[in-house]
């Protein structure tokens, strides 16, 4: 309950057979104008990998993934996954995919050890996307353009719902406001990464933070990465390390600003070593992905994942991400919501 926001006066500007509507029509449109400005293919990705093999997305490393043992296979097994951001790169170079081009798929996953509320849940859905790339492009002016392209489509799914529901404005600045995790840090010194999140995303509206897992100026990092997906040790905005963010808006209902998007240059084999090392991961190099990046088969590749349910939250104004998305909730939590006018799926 400690992670439940009950907004005074909250009423959905939307009722049921509204907002179903509504997320069905911002997914289609989404999806498609994302695939655009990109230039990405779908794909079918998978909902469970082989434990082992180093695919499972280990997220900040300490969330436990959700297993199970595979009766026809001796009892292998299997591991729901926390993301596809591994998955994605070896499946662009099965599908031998050019520079400039990429895939897209819809990721589901259950993380079991989330932190229930607003705006997390059990269930995981978002587009997971990945675009090869050349070695010329792995800098922060490239990574600044693609996360662009991505809030282009973001500000016109904003205004093809504000024609559906005229009653919900528009509220995206016109231009994303880019900041690397240290120049906030020395902004707001006095204040905790997600406190100082909140505060620069409500000056802006829209706010793009460089350098999510490197160590910043007082020795701690702005928020937790696994070292062998992203990017975040090599040079970027304004000389300090990281090629990698997280793409953040005010959201209105909650007060406060929440994450729509993560993404980032991915490793190249000397920023994975560096960053391994750094957090003791050396063993690592033994998973058949780490293999396949340190001989050369895998792509130079960029790529991330925007949360569909999350997003359609926000664009929706709602104040709680299971008025979206069906999924298990503590009961004192469906209590509390009921009060408040918050109606759990």
């Amino acid at each position: 309950m400690s992670y439940l926001i009950t907004p005074q006066y909250y009423t959905p500007l939307l009722d049921l057979k509204q907002t179903e509507l509504g997320i069905k029509q911002i997914k289609e449109f989404f999806q498609l104008n994302l695939s655009s400005e990109l230039r990405l293919r779908r794909v079918t990705a998978p909902l469970f990998v082989l434990k082992g093999m180093g695919i499972n997305d280990d997220l900040n490393g300490v969330e436990r993934p959700v297993s199970f043992p595979i009766k026809d296979m001796g009892d292998a097994r299997a591991e729901v996954v926390h993301s596809l951001a591994k998955w994605k790169r070896m499946t662009l170079a099965d599908y031998h995919i050019e520079p400039g081009y990429g895939i897209y798929t819809d990721m589901n996953a259950i993380r079991a050890d989330e932190e229930l509320g607003n705006l997390h849940s059990l269930y995981v859905d978002q587009w997971d996307w990945e675009r090869v790339i050349t070695a010329e492009d792995r800098h922060i002016d490239f990574l600044k353009e693609i996360v662009t392209r991505i809030y282009a489509a973001m500000i016109r799914t904003e205004y093809m719902v504000y024609e559906m529901y005229p009653q919900i404005k528009p509220c995206l600045p016109e231009k994303l406001h880019f900041i690397h995790a240290e120049e906030l840090r020395q902004l707001y010194p006095n204040l905790t990464p997600k406190e100082r999140e909140h505060t620069i995303t409500k000056k802006y509206g829209a706010v793009f933070i460089v350098g999510i897992g490197c160590e910043l100026g007082d020795g701690k990092k702005h928020d937790g990465r696994a070292p062998d997906y992203d990017d975040y040790t090599t040079p970027g905005l304004n000389g300090l390390p990281g090629l990698n963010g997280d793409l953040l808006v005010w959201d209105t209902p909650l007060q406060r600003s929440i994450e729509l998007s993560s993404m980032g240059i991915r490793v190249d084999k000397e920023a994975l070593l560096r960053q391994l090392k750094a957090s003791g991961e050396e063993r690592r190099l033994e998973l058949y992905f780490h293999k396949r990046l340190m001989n050369d088969t895998l792509p130079l590749s960029i790529g991330g994942g925007i949360g569909q349910s999350r997003l359609c939250m926000f664009y929706l104004r709602k104040a709680h991400i299971g008025e979206i998305q069906a999924s298990i909730w503590p009961e004192d939590m469906r209590t509390e919501c009921l009060k408040h006018n918050i109606h759990l799926i």
